[in-house]
């Protein structure tokens, strides 16, 4: 359906013009194959199964994620395999390695990719920087994308509790003509709430700029320097840290999320209202600029190879963990460890 966002017209799927037994019925001869259990193949693949889809996964034998496949239900040689078997079995393949681990695998998966299968990503990277990644489906399948818009722990939980996390949909090719019918019922199928149409383009752009940006890297360095202004200032670790995230995270970014940032200010003191409508454009003023120069790295391909770079060298687990302990370690996190081990439902 067409719906308004603002003033612009969008395409919508909701799940009352698509319902999952309308999805169940379009994929009842499909086998959807997970390919890698990571990050977001544990949610996907899951709530496909309890949809009562027809699923396998596909793992890397003696690792701890095809263990962690074992603990959750899948069973080596009837629904647990190897990539190499696990894409061969599959109709639709959906491709949920992580970027480095595409292009290592890719020609294992492209020679399983026989006319009138599909290729189904989350992320639009490896098809969209094909140049760098080597990733060209064949002109004879369905290549489509789901992309839910949180973590694969948030999609599952959100799904176990019996809400939807939206997600975007796109098609790059459509060979076989049910390429719309496909996407739409494997949206419906791993959770999604909602979802509104895209391309791989607009996906892999607006996702790594949201990543580096307010999602993660802008937020993180926002939370930082508060953090840090506030302990040079005198504050103690705890007012700081709940002054700076608990709050934020556990009492506004909820009524944000329900009601939008209009109706929280409004339901904020006078003095609150006063400095936010004070001071929010100043914010944006001074981080535009950042926000400008980092959608044009991402645009000129740059973030792509610094990703590819850095994630395919044989050491980068170990740089990686290096980082995570840096933050982790940190006087803010450590005070946030403390913070939420005294929250009433953790006692």
């Amino acid at each position: 359906m067409k719906l308004k966002f603002g003033t612009v017209e969008e395409n919508v799927v909701t799940r009352e013009e698509f319902p999952l037994e309308k999805a169940k019925e379009t994929l009842k001869d499909e086998v959807i194959a997970v390919l890698g259990y990571g990050v977001q193949g544990p949610g996907q693949a899951l709530n496909l199964k309890d949809n009562g889809f027809n699923v396998i996964v596909g793992q890397r034998k003696n690792s701890k994620t095809w263990d962690k496949a074992v603990e959750d239900g899948w069973v080596p040689g009837e629904t647990l395999f190897e990539l190499d078997e696990a894409a061969q079995r599959g109709t639709i393949l959906q491709y949920l390695l992580s970027d480095a681990g595409q292009i290592a695998l890719w020609p294992t998966v492209k020679k399983h990719l026989t006319p009138g299968k599909a290729l189904y990503f989350s992320h639009g990277f490896g098809v969209t920087y094909k140049d760098k990644t080597g990733i060209v489906p064949p002109s004879d399948v369905d290549v489509i994308l789901v992309a839910p818009k949180g973590s694969g722990t948030s999609l599952r939980r959100m799904f176990v509790e019996g809400r939807g996390l939206n997600s975007s949909y796109a098609i790059y090719q459509d060979a076989t003509g049910k390429a719309k019918d496909r996407v739409v019922a494997l949206g419906i199928g791993v959770g999604s709430g909602y979802l509104f149409e895209t391309d791989f383009y607009r996906e892999v752009t607006s996702d790594l700029t949201g990543e580096r940006g307010t999602l993660m890297g802008a937020i993180q360095g926002i939370f930082a320097a508060q953090y840090e202004v506030l302990r040079a200032n005198g504050h103690t670790p705890s007012e700081a840290f709940n002054e700076t995230v608990e709050e934020l995270t556990q009492s506004l970014m909820p009524l944000v999320a329900e009601n939008g940032m209009d109706w929280m200010y409004a339901n904020c003191s006078t003095t609150a209202q006063r400095g936010a409508l004070d001071w929010w454009k100043p914010f944006r003023d001074a981080t535009k600029p950042v926000f400008e120069e980092l959608y044009s790295s991402v645009k000129e391909g740059k973030e792509a190879v610094k990703s590819i770079d850095s994630n395919s060298k044989d050491d980068y687990r170990a740089k990686l963990e290096g980082e995570l302990q840096e933050l982790r370690e940190s006087e803010m996190w450590q005070a946030g460890a403390v913070v939420r081990k005294l929250r009433p439902e953790n006692n």
